[in-house]
């Protein structure tokens, strides 16, 4: 693995950073205590036409083929200024890559296109459900076959984008006599089509500006062809793409770990107690070294996982393990921040109350660490077995 970045790389890192700093960081703050979600919408449809929605999408369905190590640097920038922009960016380019994936090549040239484009704000994925979510595999939303359709009943929570989303992937037990997770299958399901409802927004914490909503199928009628991969065999699809995720996810919050750091570390060099410079304070320069380390230790971590899933490697460990430390330490980084501006730091003054909230959802979507570390011991004991 080349820890440098190639020169296509580095572009799109740069153009990624650029935007940013232009369009998103400015109204950031505003998009954070605002219900209007134009500017935000507004911005999506130019980082598509950027060619940021499938950065790992073949050019044939509208992609950038700039590959994962690409896709990870650009999070990382489009997170430093806008966490709930970011989310969205990353959730866009995990529908386009498992359409590709496992779809036709009607449904690729159908439904990539217009995410990429921007014709399509966002695509949704629709996987977590009330009683499954660090568990799919005990999803209860069903899919019957009826005729040349399938007849969609459940719900499902925590969905980004689902107000502005084009299309849904959606999961669905197809066959409920199936041992567990066997019976599953994924569909494409158009926004706005009749028995589609999209549900109460959640009020979060942070990461404002992104849309979550609930997700309610009232006999919801799509016909077969909108079957995603093969009949039964939607689990797998799931475990497989949400790996992928993880490196999405680990990006966003190393770019939200470095914004506050950033921040923090600038706001020691002007700052003044008892006489002078509190960066000259060995407390607050530890916590500078300690904070930076960590968080290249992390974007290590990431390019590692980046690299293998680009190269086609196994990835899984390597993408639990990047996600894990990456968000974690994100989170530790912006407490530091907080704890460096001190009262200051805990007012809407300033960034680091909202990067404080953008990044603690981090740890707890895409896997929470605790499924992370799960995923990595059952890989390691399975290497020596």
């Amino acid at each position: 693995m080349h820890i440098e970045l190639t020169e296509e790389q580095k572009l799109i890192q740069d153009t990624a950073r650029d935007f940013a700093k232009a369009e998103l960081e400015p109204i950031a703050a505003q998009l954070d205590q605002s219900d209007d979600r134009t500017p935000m919408l507004a911005n999506l449809r130019k980082l598509a036409e950027l060619g940021f929605m499938g950065l790992n999408v073949k050019e044939q369905y509208g992609g950038t083929e700039a590959g994962v190590v690409a896709f990870s640097v650009a999070m990382t920038e489009i997170a430093r200024a806008c966490a709930s922009t970011a989310v969205t960016v990353s959730v866009n380019n995990m529908v386009c890559e498992v359409i590709q994936a496992v779809g036709n090549e009607e449904q690729r040239k159908k439904y990539i296109s217009k995410i990429c484009s921007g014709e399509y704000a966002a695509g949704g994925f629709g996987l977590t459900e009330p009683g499954a979510g660090s568990d799919p595999s005990s999803m209860a939303t069903q899919a019957v076959k009826d005729g040349d359709d399938y007849i969609l009943n459940g719900s499902k929570i925590f969905i980004t984008s689902a107000p502005y989303a084009g299309v849904f992937v959606v999961w669905a037990v197809t066959d409920k006599d199936a041992p567990k997770g066997k019976g599953i299958s994924c569909f494409l399901v158009e926004n706005g089509i009749p028995g589609l409802i999209v549900g109460k927004e959640e009020k979060k914490m942070g990461q404002h500006a992104s849309a979550t909503n609930e997700l309610i199928f009232e006999n919801c009628r799509v016909p077969a062809t909108a079957l995603l991969g093969k009949l039964n065999d939607g689990f797998r699809i799931a475990v497989a793409e949400l790996a992928g995720g993880r490196i999405g996810i680990g990006s966003l919050g190393l770019g939200i770990g470095l914004a506050a750091m950033d921040f923090a570390t600038r706001y020691t060099t002007e700052r003044t107690q008892f006489g002078q410079k509190i960066s000259n304070f060995q407390a607050l320069q530890w916590m500078i070294a300690d904070a930076y380390t960590e968080l290249e230790a992390a974007r290590l971590l990431l390019m590692n996982a980046s690299y293998r899933k680009e190269a086609g490697k196994s990835f899984a460990k390597e993408a639990s393990m990047a996600k894990l430390f990456a968000t974690e330490t994100a989170n530790k980084a912006c407490y530091k921040a907080m704890q460096m501006l001190g009262g200051y730091g805990y007012t809407n003054d300033y960034p680091i109350e909202r990067f404080t909230r953008d990044v603690r959802i981090t740890s707890i979507y895409e896997g929470t660490s605790e499924i992370q570390r799960l995923i990595i011991s059952r890989e390691i004991l399975r290497s020596l077995s």
